[in-house]
């Protein structure tokens, strides 16, 4: 199989004859100016080697790192830095970012050769990194996050959105024994197909939670491959609508001038439960629920897992433009309430809809600003927040700027909290209070 390359400068000057000496020794080669077209390459090509400089416009090469070592689908992949600055530090948070090496430019493509023979030294032409390295194993007691879909209001699927993704919201949880979904949104197709591949003729037994009854965290439903199959027992727990119960509200987009077969056809064991307290059980794993300030009744939902505590809150507008005190705005008693509900928790998925322009035009429509979400979240101690709910009319590059502001935000108020957007198809693994790459 060919090996592939994929080289991330924005200088073309060192970049093109790279590129040229590459293709001559038989290497797939890509191109990218930019961190950010580069971290869309990647995912599209998988590429055995990455040679990527620091100092870039959009997303830099320590960003760039940080995001491959969190795709899952990217694991094999190595990372050269190329630079034309040699500090040490440099080289620290490159090898921290999570570089297997670290060239000075200008670079003897000898060198170079070298340097790729050391991070991929069991390579071959006919072999892929993939086909030679087993996946790290992990202890079965590990917590493990995937993210399926992240968007909100409607999937916004091309090529603006390939990196983080245009599936509407679905989240996938494995701890202590418990298979849980959160949301139906129109992620949760691919991660039916996913199931049904790893699990063969297994059955599964899942749980799948809905925050509220809105569209884009239900239209998945329908098309979820598991509840088809006679095998697996699908445990549905939520919260009565604003106007109807929760069955009906999943049979009502399945009936027949929508859909082709009826919830009741479905021949899966579908067990329909409707809440009526705010704290309840899955197997050992302690739930609770919180109300938050969305159209409708719609709820967060925090587990309290051997990995530590996670809060899955995709729908939820703060509420800080109240009436100004003495100290600055005065919080809403729906924001004190929620900020006690998120506070300390490990891994935090927070609607951040909009930035703080835009929400001074969606005032009211139940969704989060930026800025608003992380004071939140860092007045509350969190240690990772996820940026969650992303506009439809948001694309990577966008949501790229938020994420950035994001942490500016945090670091001007001292927060040692670590921000990400959520991606779809990104996997988090926690140990007891430690997030780790997964």
């Amino acid at each position: 199989m060919v090996k592939t390359i994929l080289l991330i400068d924005d200088d073309e000057i060192c970049r093109a004859p790279a590129a040229e000496l590459l293709r001559r020794s038989h290497w797939r080669v890509f191109e990218a100016e930019d961190g950010e077209s580069g971290l869309q390459l990647a995912v599209q090509h998988r590429p055995d080697i990455i040679l990527c400089d620091l100092l870039m416009p959009r997303i830099n090469g320590y960003q760039v790192c940080r995001a491959v070592r969190e795709h899952i689908e990217l694991r094999h992949t190595k990372i050269i830095v190329v630079t034309g600055r040699d500090y040490a530090a440099d080289r620290k948070s490159a090898e921290e970012a999570g570089a297997d090496d670290y060239l000075v430019k200008p670079i003897e493509f000898s060198k170079l050769k070298e340097a790729m023979e050391r991070v991929l030294p069991a390579m071959t032409d006919g072999q892929r990194p993939s086909e030679l390295t087993p996946v790290r194993s992990v202890p079965d007691a590990i917590t493990w996050l995937k993210f399926w879909g992240v968007r909100g209001s409607i999937p916004a699927p091309g090529r603006e959105t390939v990196f983080f993704g245009g599936n509407t919201s679905c989240v996938e949880l494995r701890t202590d024994g418990e298979h849980i979904i959160c949301d139906a949104g129109s992620g949760i197709r691919a991660l039916g197909l996913a199931l049904e591949a790893e699990a063969g003729a297994r059955p599964l037994h899942l749980t799948l939670l809905i925050t509220h009854s809105h569209w884009d965290h239900i239209q998945g439903f329908p098309f979820f491959v598991p509840a088809y199959q006679s095998q697996n027992r699908l445990h549905i727990l939520g919260y009565e609508g604003a106007s109807d119960c929760l069955r009906k509200t999943l049979a009502g987009q399945m009936e027949s001038p929508y859909f082709p077969v009826a919830l009741n056809e479905m021949p899966g064991n579908i067990a329909i439960q409707e809440l009526k307290e705010m704290n309840f059980r899955i197997g050992p794993i302690p739930v609770e629920a919180c109300f938050t300030n969305h159209p409708g009744i719609c709820v967060g939902y925090k587990f309290h897992t051997s990995g530590g505590v996670i809060v899955y809150m995709p729908d939820n507008e703060t509420q800080t433009r109240g009436a100004a005190g003495p100290n600055g705005v005065v919080p809403s008693a729906v924001d004190l309430n929620i900020t006690e509900f998120i506070r300390d928790a490990d891994l935090l998925i927070l609607d951040a809809q909009y930035t703080r322009e835009e929400y001074q035009k969606h005032i009211g429509w139940g969704h989060g600003c930026v800025d608003e979400v992380v004071a939140m979240a860092a007045a509350a101690k969190v240690r990772r927040l996820y940026l969650f709910h992303h506009d439809p009319a948001h694309d990577d590059r966008f949501i790229s700027s938020m994420l950035m502001h994001a942490r500016e935000l945090a670091a001007a108020v001292g927060s040692d909290m670590r921000i990400e957007a959520a991606r779809e198809g990104e996997q988090v693994a926690l140990t007891a209070r430690v997030a780790v790459r997964a």
